[in-house]
């Protein structure tokens, strides 16, 4: 059981000598949750570290790569309902007439809404990031106080950040882990500057069960790996060096 740095050190080594390892799901979070598998760290859906003080993060190594920082449902109750009736589209990537929600949100630039000629962005206030459609401000936004919470909550300024290469697609994607970096240098008003600048998003993704209930696949903060070297300073990670 991984409960420390040396003891992930002493098991990535081990899933680094795997070399190619087919996904153990398909789509864009199949990365982590293969290496969350190999290591034998349970999946965490919670606001809390996933070993120890740490929070590990995997992405495929190329520039378009996003990390999930942490998911954060918008304010108040019910604000995804009111986004998917306001905003909300049909889709033919699904086999009913039900709405859906795609959108990754900036506080630098408005994003069109498929097929609807609207637009949405992030407007940052000293209380609160909200949404702003065409229209202005909707009461739909996520309190800077609880933000906050959320970042510390999941972030004790220790992440773990995983490089890997990948080849083949969906179910036969296949993963070989090559490095990993402490991370540091990072905290919540990093992280809410860097949200002011548009570096840091926020992806919506609603849909609808077939009975017409909410599906909430998780409003995420994100942020492009690219951009790592604007926010972190890091460590690689090496057996050698213990």
């Amino acid at each position: 059981m991984i409960e420390n740095l040396e003891d992930f050190i002493d098991a990535f080594e081990e899933v680094k000598l795997l070399n190619w390892v087919q996904t153990h799901r398909s789509g864009p979070t199949g990365v982590g949750k293969t290496l969350e598998d190999l290591l034998e760290i349970p999946e965490n859906n919670f606001d809390e570290p996933d070993f120890g003080e740490y929070e590990l993060k995997a992405a495929r190594e190329n520039n378009n790569s996003m990390l999930t920082m942490f998911t954060k449902a918008p304010e108040p109750a019910r604000s995804n309902r009111v986004l998917l009736d306001k905003f909300g589209y049909s889709s033919d990537r699904y086999d009913n007439g039900n709405k859906v929600l795609h959108a990754t949100l900036s506080a630098d630039r408005f994003t069109n809404i498929e097929g609807s000629g609207v637009q949405l962005k992030l407007h940052c206030d000293e209380e609160k990031i909200s949404i702003q459609s065409n229209d202005g401000i909707e009461d739909i936004y996520w309190s800077k106080d609880k933000l906050e919470k959320a970042f510390n909550k999941k972030y004790k300024n220790k992440l773990v950040y995983v490089k890997s290469d990948s080849r083949g697609t969906g179910d036969k994607e296949e993963f070989k882990y090559l490095e990993a970096y402490l991370l540091s240098g990072f905290d919540y008003d990093s992280m809410i500057n860097f949200l002011e600048q548009g570096i840091i998003k926020v992806d919506i993704r609603i849909g609808q069960y077939s009975d017409g209930r909410i599906h909430d696949h998780g409003t995420a903060f994100r942020l492009a790996t690219k951009d790592f070297p604007l926010m972190f300073q890091s460590e690689l990670l090496d057996s050698k060096k213990l």
